[in-house]
């Protein structure tokens, strides 16, 4: 095998010689049993990463089936190896977990985006003069995570709004894929949503709130009105106790009150878990429902409070899910 080859496959699987090297369980896992070719083709600057070996569901003819997890199909271009070892945090540590197999989260936005980073935010971070990579565009299929309903981290809008309405769902140990028809779903983003994500940006911890020093800088990035004299009017109206901070939801609700959400009140859906054990009567099929979005606190419909149910939930807050099933999918 070539070199950059051989690069390639240390920093997907890791060095099988020595205590962190990859199991050859783990290994056989994502090779699915001996029938996966798992292959490194580097071309000029471009490498791709294939996972080639599946087979299609018997009961749902384009539905493809896992065994014991791992990939079915994946066919990923990578903008060159140094590349990917300047995106991910830790480059030590390889793309697929050498205890558990399980598939970081580099790997994860790799797919998704074409770039490593270990990250979910929008954009760059600073954290103790550390720069933290975070996702720069929109991506084409998006990604929601239960971990967030778990508060362990916040998935930013350009994986949570891609430009087709199709979402990665990940737990704890694997992940499923949640679509629909709809492009209502993923339009471009109404001004509120801009405005929230700006402002997000400038509150790195989430806290909901940003120093009244930083509001100019929030003002000027959404092309407010920002002279001084108006910026301190500002302050004073969005703070009048003198905190020095400014509140998100009183940000939003001074420039952008009132809009309407443009996503439909309910929409047709379909869920995708490739394993057969995680699916009624062991057939690999996807599943439908209804979702419908409420727009307030207190919805007059409830429905179950499954995982997948709390991962959906990081995006539309009030969805609720009605399948044609007499169970609910599973995330796992």
């Amino acid at each position: 095998m070539s070199e950059p080859g051989q690069e390639l496959l240390h920093l997907v699987w890791g060095k099988k010689a020595g205590p962190r090297g990859l199991a050859d369980t783990i290994f056989c896992r994502w090779a699915q049993d001996s029938l996966t070719i798992f292959c490194c083709i580097v071309r000029e600057t471009k490498t791709y990463l294939i996972f080639k070996g599946f087979v299609f569901s018997d009961s749902e003819s384009t539905a493809l089936e896992q065994f014991e997890g791992g990939p079915c199909a994946v066919i990923a271009p990578v903008q060159g190896i140094e590349n990917i070892k300047n995106e991910i945090e830790d480059a030590t540590e390889p793309l697929i977990d050498p205890v558990y197999g399980h598939g970081s989260q580099s790997l994860i936005n790799l797919l998704l985006t074409g770039h490593a980073v270990s990250n979910v935010w929008d954009g760059d971070r600073e954290c103790s003069g550390m720069k933290l990579l975070g996702i720069h565009k929109q991506a084409t299929v998006g990604f929601l995570t239960l971990m967030e309903s778990l508060r362990y981290c916040k998935v930013g809008s350009y994986l949570k709004s891609p430009k087709f309405p199709i979402w990665i769902l990940g737990s704890e140990t694997h992940l499923t894929v949640f679509f629909a028809k709809d492009m209502v779903l993923v339009a471009p983003e109404a001004p509120s949503e801009q405005a929230r994500r700006v402002f997000q940006t400038y509150d790195p911890e989430d806290n909901g709130f940003i120093p009244d020093t930083l509001l100019e800088d929030v003002m000027k990035a959404l092309d407010l009105v920002s002279d001084p004299e108006y910026v301190n009017l500002m302050k004073t109206k969005l703070d009048p106790e003198g905190l020095g901070i400014i509140l998100l939801g009183p940000f939003l609700q001074e420039f952008f009150p009132e809009q309407d959400s443009r996503v439909s009140e309910s929409f047709t859906v379909y869920h995708y878990n490739g394993l057969k054990q995680s699916n009624y009567n062991e057939k690999v099929m996807y599943v439908e429902g209804t979702a419908v979005v409420m727009g307030f606190e207190e919805p007059m419909l409830q429905t179950d409070d499954t995982p997948v149910k709390r991962c959906l939930q990081t995006k539309w807050p009030y969805i609720e899910l009605l399948w044609t099933t007499d169970r609910s999918p599973s995330l796992n």
